[in-house]
């Protein structure tokens, strides 16, 4: 396989009106990934270049497209006149020649790089035209696959089926297969003599039985061409992905408490051994090692979390967050483009931003890296084995040295040397029998 040559076309050009959104049907995410770049992760699996042919939004998709397949070609189908039409709109990249040439559809994000290898096998074995099928139960408005001997001889709309074949369960599954040295004139042949008036890339199928050609049909599941028209069926989509990278997590020896309420982007990363308590969402960007354990309802995104971290529960890691080996984030805490060091320790109630915390430090309950200044981002340093008192504001600019400590309350607006000691709070005032007299006073404000 490795020999062959592969052009993978993704057709991508639908409006995708059912959406109800000015975004391009196939920008819409699963996982955090554009539909389309999903499919086009499988592409570059079964290996080759890709082409993507697109329309409707091609900026937003060639600009896209940038992100998820640097090296693709796109190609503008000015007019939506059929499949083959679409493929066609490709032809410069068809006409270099390549072995093997692949059709999907970028609005099926749950394809998997099987499918397409197993086509490809295929043409290595002689086929012309290899047709991607699926089984159901239920075969109701699927095109059906038509085999006699082991080829496949067409595939029929269920309104020209008939009863016998409205029977058979082998369905069309949108994705093809085409040897590159027939590939032209197979799709220059197809014709738009039907009710719609428009070029349909199945009748392929019959064009090259008629040449003689050898034309097999392969099965996979039905989620690998699960096209998404709407966005109750987007829901359902990013429902099968989840259930997949949970089972794939699980079996690489992650622990899932609860797998059904934890969320996953499509670049998440976690090592063996970790635990992750219910109700967990991984954004994108997450990379975890192992043995670290993530407690419950915690949002964690654009964040690295070392070997043996603790984290949440009710914890927030923002992009940039980098907790080192055995570092502890607490609950109602947030971390923002910060490192925590080594053994240091966040444990409830705080924001730490555009800061570091040095290995060891504590930090109390309520501190905040006071870090925006409502025009700029300023740098907080504290050092290793710091103590930050709780209910303290650090006033970034600011470094905090190793081994100082800060009592409880204060607001430090200058920094702290190494092993000192730093109080920012006005002196206490206590006076006696006060507090009945500031009572009696505001009781009698209160009747008038």
């Amino acid at each position: 396989m490795t020999k062959r040559t592969c052009l993978s076309i993704i057709l991508a050009a639908g409006e995708g009106t059912r959406m109800k959104s000015a975004l391009p049907k196939v920008l819409h995410k699963i996982a955090g990934l554009p539909m389309v770049a999903h499919v086009a992760k499988a592409a570059e699996s079964a290996g080759g270049e890709i082409a993507l042919v697109i329309g409707h939004g091609a900026d937003q998709l060639r600009a896209a497209a940038q992100s998820f397949a640097p090296n693709a070609e796109t190609f503008v189908q000015e007019k939506r006149l059929g499949t083959a039409h679409a493929v066609l709109a490709a032809r410069e990249a068809i006409a270099k020649g390549h072995d093997d040439i692949l059709v999907m559809f970028g609005d099926t994000p749950l394809l998997e790089p099987d499918a397409l290898l197993q086509a490809r096998a295929e043409l290595a074995r002689g086929a012309a035209v290899v047709v991607v099928g699926f089984r159901t139960a239920d075969p109701t408005g699927y095109g059906r696959l038509i085999e006699e001997n082991g080829a496949l001889v067409a595939i029929r709309e269920e309104k020209d089926c008939t009863e016998a074949e409205k029977k058979i369960g082998f369905c069309n599954g949108g994705l093809m297969a085409i040897a590159g040295e027939h590939a032209l004139a197979l799709l220059d042949s197809v014709g738009n003599s039907n009710a719609k008036g428009e070029y349909y890339l199945t009748d392929i199928v019959e064009i090259a039985r008629k040449r003689g050609l050898q034309v097999v049909a392969t099965e996979a599941s039905f989620e690998n061409a699960l096209g998404i028209n709407n966005r109750a069926e987007l829901a359902e989509a990013e429902a099968i992905w989840q259930r997949r990278r949970r089972r794939a997590m699980m079996l690489s020896g992650v622990t899932l408490i609860a797998p059904e309420t934890v969320f996953f982007s499509h670049d998440t990363e976690i090592g063996a051994e970790t635990i992750v308590e219910p109700n967990v969402f991984f954004g994108p960007g997450v990379k975890v090692a192992t043995g670290a354990k993530i407690h419950a309802f915690c949002h964690i995104e654009g964040a690295e979390i070392g070997a043996g971290c603790d984290v949440g529960p009710f914890a927030r890691l923002r992009p940039g967050a980098d907790l080192r080996e055995k570092a502890k984030v607490g609950n109602f805490c947030e971390v923002k483009k910060a490192t925590i060091e080594p053994g240091a320790k966040v444990n409830h109630l705080t924001y730490i931003g555009d800061a570091r915390v040095g290995a060891g430090a504590n930090i109390g309950a309520g501190t905040v890296t006071c870090n925006y200044d409502g025009y700029s981002k300023f740098f907080t340093d504290i050092g290793a084995g710091a103590f930050i008192g709780s209910n303290s504001s650090l006033v970034a600019p600011i470094s905090i040295g190793a081994r100082a400590y800060v009592a409880s309350g204060s607001v430090i607006t200058e920094s702290v040397p190494d092993d000192a000691l730093a109080f920012g709070r006005a002196r206490q005032k206590t006076m006696p029998e006060k507090a009945s007299e500031l009572r009696e006073r505001r009781a009698g404000a209160a009747k008038k």
